[in-house]
């Protein structure tokens, strides 16, 4: 699959809705719908694909997607990061739905595992999340529902970095719910949206107007509307790529445990839940 060509399908067509997500009651604009239910994903245009385990007792429908930690020390399995580029925009919204496994356990630190990543036009369709002008992240860390952004690759940017100084190789802002919401082995609604800051290019200066919001089964646990992350660098950029990469550091798990994801969405306005079992 060519990631090239699907973006230049997507901006002919406009919206781009792919297969496999039942029940869904949100807005019309839907640019991903997935809903694991069955393995052909590059016919529905995820790429960067090595590996997917198909898993049942899903949300809704036959399927839902697996990753597991056998060990403390083991890298993720089941399935491997996957790919979906889709129309470029300055607003994005996300909805999966989340379960862990019975007993999961947190690093005791105060970051992992990373989840879902959002990506944007100024990085290619591979840039890896680490590093990039803009990368944005959904997570469950230490039981709260977690939104962050990071922007390393701007350390030498005229204007700089978007989220703070490089700390220890890393730099970002997180945004957390006030209350932990991650408390046992059932599946759980998770949505978030981000808006890019406006810019003033006159001025040659970003307006804190950004926004960030994340829902938990329909409750929305976190909102900022004053958030900065792009400069004047960046006076193009869109959100574009979703990127699923559950990841725990090397030696930071504490036992073995598993994570599935089901009835994923991506598009211009919220999207919304869906029914259990549709």
């Amino acid at each position: 699959m060519n990631p090239a060509r699907v973006l230049a399908g997507l901006v002919t067509l406009g919206i781009l809705a792919t297969g496999g997500l039942a029940g869904d009651t949100g807005p019309s604009a839907v640019l991903v719908r997935e809903g694991f239910d069955d393995a052909d994903f590059a016919g529905r245009d995820w790429y960067d694909l090595s590996a997917i385990r198909l898993a049942g007792g899903a949300w809704a429908g036959a399927n839902c997607l697996e990753y597991e930690w056998p060990g403390p020390d083991s890298a993720v399995k089941g399935s491997a990061p996957m790919r979906h580029l889709f129309e470029p925009g300055q607003e994005v919204f996300v909805r999966f739905y989340l379960r862990l496994s019975a007993g999961w356990g947190w690093t005791g630190r105060t970051y992992h595992p990373h989840l879902v990543n959002l990506l944007t036009t100024e990085n290619p369709a591979y840039h890896g999340p680490a590093s990039s002008h803009l990368t944005l992240y959904i997570e469950p860390v230490a039981g709260r529902l977690r939104l962050a952004a990071t922007d390393m690759q701007n350390e030498t940017a005229p204007h700089g970095l978007t989220q703070g100084p490089l700390r220890g190789g890393y730099n970002g802002v997180e945004w957390d719910s006030a209350d932990v919401l991650f408390t046992d082995d059932k599946w759980h609604c998770i949505e978030a949206s981000f808006r890019l800051n406006t810019l003033d290019l006159k001025n040659d200066r970003p307006n804190a107007d950004g926004v960030v919001r994340g829902w938990f089964d329909g409750k929305l646990v976190v909102e900022h509307t004053d958030v900065v992350l792009r400069t004047t660098d960046y006076p193009a950029m869109q959100i574009n790529q979703l990127l699923l990469a559950p990841y725990f550091g090397a030696g930071l798990l504490p036992h073995p445990q598993k994570l599935w994801i089901d009835e994923l969405a991506v598009g211009w306005g919220r999207l919304g839940p869906v029914p259990a079992g549709k």
